[in-house]
């Protein structure tokens, strides 16, 4: 069901590319895509929000967005530094309660900056996750893992590398960047999130509450319960609409049109992400929480996620001011296009 609108109010085409993204999810998934380029607004909205079929989706429905949770966890970062609260290099070792550092060399030199751009040398997954996540690896993997057992697997960790020399992908280290923000600042994650991002752009669908009304996820057609990271919300426990999450890219992609510009947020969002701000090596120009790619001299910034009952796809471009937000409520399969697809709409959207 297509809802389309222009910036000057004219109807707004559905680009081709958005219809391959719904199909790529599947025809009983519910699904949402919403592009915005060359001042066109689009939105296209098809299924439910479960199996009832009950409600339809629309572009306030809530989807679980998995790990590109980690932009609103580096945009905080961001933030905390623009008030001066938190530095980009706030060393991890100041924050970490005695004997939890993790072994290996430069170990004590891992910082704030290190763990947003997945360069502190840190695995994917923290130690003995797994072994915790077995009983309900097909529902949610993650809920018996408690904040309790973070310190410990955290000294249970042997580097993979020096900070600051190889980036690799980590939900450990941008959990462990929610933890260090909190001791920093004596306030919790959601917390901090809500006053530093989500109040100050407006964004009254986005939370981290896994209470809140959200689709039903699935995952093989199966429905599941909604998804618990207790002791790494800041690497995926993110859930949002269509509606926040184009407006959000919006004001990535264009700070100085944001309505929060006047608040030390918009110094966040004009240097923080799309700008230098790891210069030494492997990556100079590594942004803080997204992938980049450049085509044709069109800077593509893009992150996706996935639960075990959602995927999700968002993504932007400053010039042309470009934006594609794709969710879905059930969780990918190995030939599943959906995050290819969605990637694909941007990349044909900001080369248009």
């Amino acid at each position: 069901m297509p809802y389309p609108s222009t910036d000057s109010g004219r109807p707004a085409p559905i680009p081709a590319r958005a219809q391959a993204a719904i199909e790529a999810a599947g025809r009983h998934a519910g699904t949402v895509v919403a592009v915005h380029g060359h001042g066109v607004t689009s939105l296209l909205c098809h299924g439910h929000t479960d199996r009832t079929r009950t409600l339809p989706v629309t572009d306030r429905t809530r989807f679980e967005i998995g790990s590109a949770t980690k932009t609103f966890t580096a945009l905080l970062l961001a933030t905390l530094a623009a008030h001066g609260t938190l530095a980009l290099d706030e060393p991890l070792a100041r924050h970490v309660p005695s004997g939890a550092l993790p072994r290996g060399p430069g170990a004590t030199d891992i910082t704030a900056r290190h763990l947003a751009t997945h360069t502190a040398g840190l695995p994917r997954l923290p130690p003995g996750l797994l072994r915790t996540a077995l009983a309900t690896w097909t529902t949610n993997p993650y809920q018996s893992y408690s904040p309790d057992l973070l310190w410990a697997s955290l000294a249970r960790t042997r580097l993979r590398h020096p900070p600051g020399t190889r980036r690799h992908y980590s939900n450990f280290g941008v959990g462990l960047l929610g933890h260090l923000m909190s001791r920093a600042t004596g306030r919790g994650y959601s917390a901090l999130l809500r006053d530093h991002v989500l109040h100050p752009l407006g964004l009254t669908d986005t939370t981290d509450d896994p209470g809140c009304a959200q689709a039903t996820g699935h995952w093989h057609g199966r429905p599941r319960p909604p998804s618990l990271i207790p002791a790494l919300p800041a690497a995926g426990a993110v859930r949002s609409s269509a509606r926040d999450l184009l407006h959000y890219l919006r004001c990535l992609a264009a700070p100085d049109a944001c309505p929060a510009e006047r608040h030390p947020w918009g110094t966040a969002l004009r240097t923080g992400l799309h700008t230098v701000l790891h210069p030494g090596p492997p990556q100079p120009d590594t942004p803080l929480g997204w992938s980049r790619r450049t085509v044709r001299d069109r800077h593509l910034y893009f992150h996706s996620g996935a639960t075990r009952g959602f995927t999700a796809f968002i993504g932007f471009c400053p010039h042309p001011l470009t934006a594609v937000v794709a969710l879905t409520n059930t969780s990918p399969t190995p030939t599943s296009r959906f995050v290819q697809n969605a990637y694909l709409l941007l990349r044909s959207q900001a080369l248009a």
